[in-house]
């Protein structure tokens, strides 16, 4: 019996050794975790409301009763000021978003340095904890604290969940926009089943169980985590990753703000939708508890659709993708104009498939494209950029739940949706800035072949060497001033480049003519003179050279690319 355990395990152990099944085991785990933290933002929907409005029964019970006391059963009791619920459920709401926006902008830069699989063990970890808490909470002060301990679970897991899957599907786009689209949805399955399994557990089983349901499952995706990447064992391999551009400097390409904007407005309404709707489809058609506990679940099924139409569309059509995501918003804007005029609960399933569907195409477009702007225009690391994806998400959701019923009590429901819809109109013809995006492509030229490229020993080129060196210096102390390992590791490239170049010169002739589809080109006697005479100069020790030499191979690779001048 043990033999044939240990022959099981053994089997799984060398599968799991192939990167196509390790990435497919990987996107499950992803998935699982995204699932988890949709369902753990919108499960306490049916929950926490009616549990609130209980404490607050309880506290004032409590008072009167103490007031009667004290006044031996005579006299008037003391008036107690009402508390104003819908403000607290709105806060408690929105800590989560706002916690994730403050902690994304470092979030981002974490997940380049250390990885992928650490930060995403850190924020299942970080859930986890948070929905114990919900589960044994009794207090609004301790369930606050528990939805901002979410918040920043989701800054960790959200961000690097998608940056992995964006750099293990990241060979083929047409792969990556299909993980992707999986991945949105899990998320769309997880916030708009969330609602209804919250809401049954509750009714039978009282507010614990849906938590420790949910608390279970993240437990296992994170003992699943550790057994498949096992994130402490081997932490020299990051080391060769080159450093992924900050926050701030990524927020500043025009065609990634373009982006940005684009998912922020679109999920406006969904997260302005989400906390008023219930309170006006009760007034304005009389609607049941359970209409409006299930006012959103059948949105699911055009949002996988959106999914799966959108992913096929790219296969065909990559170069679309930028009108997917304007078509998706226009459908939006037209859907939530269309909200206000409902009279009847079926009429209402119209608007609100067609919101979730629109907001699945701009998603399912636009989420790759963010990869891709970094592949050709930045350093292909994945962390930074999602971080701002997420940040454009928890801008709109950290702005519903506290702006939205202002909004409807001094303006109305219907100007609320009207000027969302309008929103999303506007901006839709913003995304026509992507449309040359596909014909950007990372430059092939001699200069970043000798500063980018791997060498055939499979050593770093020139220029992610250098960029390597400071933070390796700096973790290992081996000299005081950065700039001159910066300049002894120009000198010693360059060198060895060189000696590459001159010694085998027709090797990539011979490559191209008997070879069709290699990649290794040819080096003009040109590149090589001009490369024996850097190594004759050495870089001054204040390390300007280096920076002047990375910064001149750059805007002529630019120039020599194939693709457009960028915007």
């Amino acid at each position: 019996m043990e033999s044939s355990s240990n022959g099981v395990a053994t089997k799984v152990r060398e599968a799991m050794r192939d990167p196509k099944r390790q990435r497919s085991v990987m996107l499950v785990i992803v998935c699982v975790a995204l699932l988890l933290d949709n369902m753990l933002y919108m499960v306490i929907v049916p929950i926490i409301p009616d549990y609130l409005a209980g404490l607050e029964s309880e506290a004032e019970a409590e008072a009167k009763a103490q007031a009667q006391a004290r006044g031996n059963g005579t006299g008037a009791w003391p008036t107690i000021a009402p508390v104003n619920l819908d403000v607290k459920i709105g806060v408690l709401f929105a800590s989560k978003a706002i916690l994730q926006l403050a902690v994304n902008p470092l979030s981002g830069p974490f997940i380049d340095r250390v990885g992928y699989d650490v930060p995403l063990l850190i924020g299942l970890t970080v859930m986890f904890l948070s929905t114990c808490v919900f589960a044994f909470a009794e207090s609004y002060g301790t369930l606050f604290a528990a939805r901002s301990l979410q918040g920043l679970g989701s800054a960790f897991a959200d961000t690097s969940g998608i940056a992995m899957i964006a750099d293990r599907y990241g060979d083929e786009e047409t792969e990556r926009s299909r993980a992707l689209g999986l991945a949105l949805a899990f998320i769309s399955f997880g916030s708009l089943v969330a609602p209804p399994f919250g809401g049954i557990l509750y009714e039978l089983a009282g507010k614990r169980v849906p938590f420790l349901v949910l608390a279970c499952v993240c437990l296992a995706d994170g003992c699943l985590l550790l057994a498949v990447t096992k994130p402490f064992s081997n932490r020299t391999a990051r080391q060769n990753v080159p450093a992924g551009e900050p926050v701030h400097r990524l927020i500043m390409d025009p065609y990634i703000a373009v982006v940005a904007g684009a998912l922020t407005v679109c999920n406006i309404p969904l997260a302005f939708l989400e906390p008023t709707i219930a309170g006006w489809m009760e007034t304005t058609m009389h609607a049941t508890k359970w209409q409006m506990g299930m006012a959103w679940l059948p949105s699911f099924f055009p949002h996988v659709l959106g999914v799966y139409v959108t992913v096929k569309l790219a296969e065909r059509y990559p170069s679309m993708q930028w009108f997917y995501g304007a078509v998706g918003m226009l459908i939006i804007g037209a859907s939530s104009c269309v909200v206000p005029a409902c009279k009847t609960f079926a009429q209402l399933m119209l608007p609100l498939c067609g919101i979730c569907f629109g907001i699945a195409l701009v998603d399912t477009a636009l989420l790759p494209t963010l990869a891709f702007l970094v592949d050709v225009r930045h350093a292909s690391v994945y962390g930074s950029v999602y971080a701002i994806a997420d940040i454009s998400y928890s801008v709109a959701y950290a702005l519903g739940p506290v702006v939205a019923g202002n909004i409807v009590h001094t303006m109305g429901f219907a100007q609320l949706n009207l000027g969302m819809g309008l929103a999303n109109v506007l901006y839709a013809p913003t995304l026509l800035a992507l449309r040359h995006v596909c014909q950007i492509k990372p430059s092939r030229s001699e200069r970043r072949i000798l500063l980018d490229e791997e060498e055939e020993d499979g050593s770093a080129g020139l220029y992610d060497a250098i960029r390597m060196e400071e933070p390796r210096a700096k973790r290992k102390g081996l000299c005081a001033d950065t700039s001159t390992a910066n300049s002894e590791t120009y000198n010693a490239y360059t060198a060895n480049a060189t000696a590459h170049s001159t010694s085998t010169p027709n090797t990539y002739t011979a490559n191209n003519t008997n070879t069709a589809n290699t990649k290794t080109p040819k080096i003009s006697t040109n590149t090589r003179a001009n490369t024996a005479r850097t190594t004759t100069t050495p870089l001054p020790a204040d390390g300007s050279g280096l920076d002047a030499m990375i910064a001149s191979s750059r805007s002529q690779s630019e120039e020599e690319s194939s693709g457009p001048e960028c915007i």
